[in-house]
């Protein structure tokens, strides 16, 4: 085998230059003008020697292959379902809308506040009043008149004060001595004058109404 190699090596590089030397002469026979049919005939003859190859190496004897195993056939397959392909929508579209504008802020003011009430009305004058004496004079000299005899014969003077309820029609309902004479005859008998002679206008309240009062009277005794 390696022989072979070997010589089928050399028989390559007597080609080689063989070629070469072609090339050599050629180029010479076109530099020294020779005539191209010769060139030719010598071309022909050059590329037609025979070159005897060694008869290749047989083969060495290949192992047999490995048993197929057995395998179950594979299970058919379902051909893919037929897909379906929609026809595309219709381009959408869009078209902007403004909104208009808004309407102006309604600004409701506050409500004013109510009104103070009006002031009362003032009140009427009141007509209140005390209870005053009506004609004081005559009844106050009737009653210094009216001397006890007892005292007048003792010639017992003296002064007695008085307090008195006077009622709503103006004469005395009730009557305390407050400051005494000294003399029972004398204190008694203002009492019982006050009583029995003296007269006074109503005290009122203010609308006008007669009410009970009272007041505070001093009698006077004196002998002439």
């Amino acid at each position: 085998m390696a022989y072979a190699d070997q010589e089928m090596s050399g028989n390559r590089i007597v080609a080689i230059i063989i070629v070469a030397l072609i090339h050599i002469a050629l180029g010479y026979a076109l530099i020294t003008g020779l005539a191209y049919n010769a060139v030719q005939k010598v071309v022909e003859r050059v590329t037609t020697i025979d070159i005897d190859e060694p008869p290749p190496p047989e083969p060495e004897d290949e192992p047999p292959p490995p048993p197929e195993p057995d395998t179950a056939p594979p299970p058919p397959v379902a051909p893919p379902p037929p897909i379906s392909i929609a026809p595309a929508p219709p381009p959408i579209r869009t078209q902007t809308t403004i909104p208009p504008p808004a309407p102006p802020a309604l600004r409701i003011p506050p409500p004013a506040p109510p009104a103070p009430p009006p002031p009362p009305a003032p009140p009427p004058p009141s007509k209140a009043q005390e209870a005053t004496p009506r004609g004081l004079n005559s009844w106050a000299a009737r009653i210094q008149r009216n001397y006890p005899r007892r005292a007048e014969r003792e010639g017992i003077e003296g002064n007695v004060g008085l307090r008195v309820t006077v009622g709503t029609d103006g004469r005395v309902s009730n009557c305390t001595v407050t400051s005494s004479s000294g003399s029972s005859d004398l204190d008694s008998a203002a009492c019982d004058g006050m009583t029995r002679y003296a007269r006074y206008n109503p005290a009122l309240d203010r609308d006008g109404n007669p009410i009970t009062d009272t007041d505070t009277r001093t009698i006077v005794y004196r002998l002439n």
